[in-house]
């Protein structure tokens, strides 16, 4: 006869397997379906993705495009070579020289297009990396030549770079008498910490050097206090380059306390309301404009079937039931405004959207033009070690948090913020930059091109909207026209708010003749039977001859 303790211990370790594989099963079914939602996935697709480079002949007629057509790409590739050795010969002469021992050169070089055409593109066309000068919504490189400026410079140039200027100036001119003295204070970090808390709505500030470090304090300061291990972030987001909060390609490691989950998905609340290992959610609020996709550059652009836009409603309405379980559940709900912050209101994603967090991360302009990075939190979040325990600590300090100089900027930077001139710039701000894109978009139509716009505010992306394998050359032909953009290409484009009506009309102008000139050239024949799906089915099959040798 079977002992009835075995028979109940046998029932109770089935009755806990099938709960653990049913939560391993919403778990699953939270993430999203693409690579961007399986992080150990898209590693393992990376690392079997074969290194190959294109021919001369491949390099113009990857598409199976007609004689003709690709005999006006060569033509056209040629003179726009031709012509960019003339315009640039110093930006490149130095470029070149530097890249020798710049590493982070040497990447964004070879990824600023897909990586079959990026030997034979750098081999012809010459990039020039180095700026000597800016002034109002340009940027002068070494050889004279003016750029309008759509960089943003990854999001730090908010309010245009004379403002910085005299930030940067201004703030070291308070501090000079201090100078770089480490560890103690300068009296302009306690405004600054009073400010902070009046814009964030949270009690406490912390200091760093870098938006990472700060999305690395608050996650960790997250798990100190839940005692929880793991952290939600959503497919496709950014929130710098820590291992945990980055877990598929470009990290070496695999992703051990990370869940990469779906945004604005009921499956995703499902699951925070039923795991007991969430220690904190953290958001990038940039997804509104992609949610679920990574930030586009134009090195994944292989076709044309990138997609962005903004529903504001809805991604506010995804916050706060983000707010709501968060709280039902002990969770840490963290923003991170790192790359959005200061950009989309004077609050910052949090008054945009209308949601609160417990902690929130900033970074880029908030530094006035220095490198900043800090966290707001509640009070009982933000605090390293317990009385009872003193030994139990969540340390966390760098030799540069609260540099004088960085705080002196910062100072100048958060009175102007506060000033009527500044002010004025975020008032209409969502109707001004929707009646621009919209502008752009009519400008678009109105040529016949196959380009459109979306954008968040004053962060853009391009999308093509017929199918082509050469839409990164876009971004060649739109630098020819005298516009800057970062190496990211066309999937990004981030406008200063100090973008006067004759100055955007003028970017409108330029970016308009530079699809023209792209249209003309040849690279956007599809001849009507190409599709994306036959582009990214192409592509396989090459890959997969490639690796096996067929």
């Amino acid at each position: 006869m079977t002992d009835p303790l075995i028979l109940s211990a046998a029932a109770g370790a089935g009755a806990y397997a099938m709960a653990r594989a049913y939560r391993r099963l919403q778990l699953s079914l939270a993430k999203q379906p693409g690579l961007a939602g399986h992080t150990r996935l898209a590693k393992r697709v990376a690392g079997m993705i074969p290194g190959y480079a294109y021919d001369e002949a491949a390099f113009f007629a990857s598409d199976d495009a007609p004689a003709e057509v690709v005999a006006r790409r060569r033509e056209a590739f040629a003179a726009l070579c031709a012509d960019y050795a003339a315009r640039y010969p110093q930006s490149a002469a130095l470029t070149a020289q530097a890249r020798e021992a710049i590493s982070d050169l040497q990447f964004t070089g070879a990824y600023r297009v897909p990586f079959q055409y990026s030997p034979y593109l750098r081999q012809h066309l010459k990039m020039g990396s180095f700026v000597r000068a800016s002034a109002g919504v340009e940027v002068e490189d070494l050889d004279g030549n003016r750029f309008y400026d759509l960089t943003g410079s990854y999001g730090v140039n908010l309010m245009g770079y004379d403002f910085y200027k005299s930030c940067i100036a201004e703030g070291s001119s308070r501090v000079a008498e201090l100078g770089p003295v480490l560890g103690q204070y300068h009296p302009c970090v306690a405004e600054n910490v009073q400010a902070l808390r009046s814009i964030s709505g949270l009690d406490e500030v912390s200091f760093h050097m870098s938006g990472t470090e700060a999305v690395m304090q608050a996650v960790r300061l997250a798990r100190y206090h839940t005692g929880r291990t793991h952290l939600v972030r959503f497919a496709g987001a950014y929130n710098g380059w820590w291992e945990d909060v980055q877990p598929g390609p470009g990290n070496p490691l695999a992703p051990q306390h990370t869940y990469t989950l779906q945004d604005m998905s009921e499956r995703t609340l499902k699951v925070l309301r039923t795991r007991k290992d969430i220690a904190c959610v953290i958001v990038n609020p940039l997804q509104a404009l992609h949610p679920n996709t990574p930030a586009p550059g134009d090195s994944s652009l292989v076709d044309s079937s990138r997609r962005a836009g903004v529903d504001r409603e809805a991604y506010a309405r995804w916050l706060a039931a983000l707010r709501e379980v968060c709280t039902e559940r002990g969770i840490v709900f963290i923003l991170d405004e790192v790359f959005v912050g200061f950009r989309l209101a004077p609050g910052g994603a949090q008054e945009y959207f209308g949601v609160r967090a417990d902690m929130v991360t900033y970074g880029k302009t908030l530094g006035g033009g220095l490198p900043v990075g800090v966290v707001c939190g509640r009070a009982h979040l933000m605090k390293r070690y317990r009385e009872d325990r003193p030994a139990d600590l969540c340390f966390a300090r760098g030799t540069f948090n609260a540099h004088p100089y960085v705080m002196g900027a910062m100072n100048a930077f958060l009175q102007r913020l506060d000033s009527p001139p500044v002010r004025a710039l975020y008032d209409g701000l969502d109707a001004r930059w929707n009646g621009r894109l919209a502008q752009m978009n009519e400008a678009l139509r109105a040529a016949g091109l196959p380009v459109q716009v979306a954008g968040l505010s004053t962060i853009w992306t391009v999308l093509y909207t017929e199918p082509s394998r050469y839409n990164w050359m876009f971004q060649f032909y739109l630098r020819h026209q005298g516009l800057a953009l970062s190496w990211v290409g066309s999937g990004r484009m981030v406008f200063s708010l100090n973008y006067g009506d004759a100055e955007f009309e003028e970017v409108v102008r330029r970016f308009v003749a530079a699809a023209q000139a792209m249209r003309d050239s040849g690279w956007w024949h599809s001849g009507g039977t190409l599709s994306n799906k036959e582009i990214r089915r192409g592509l396989l099959r090459e890959m997969l001859g490639r690796r096996f040798g067929r």
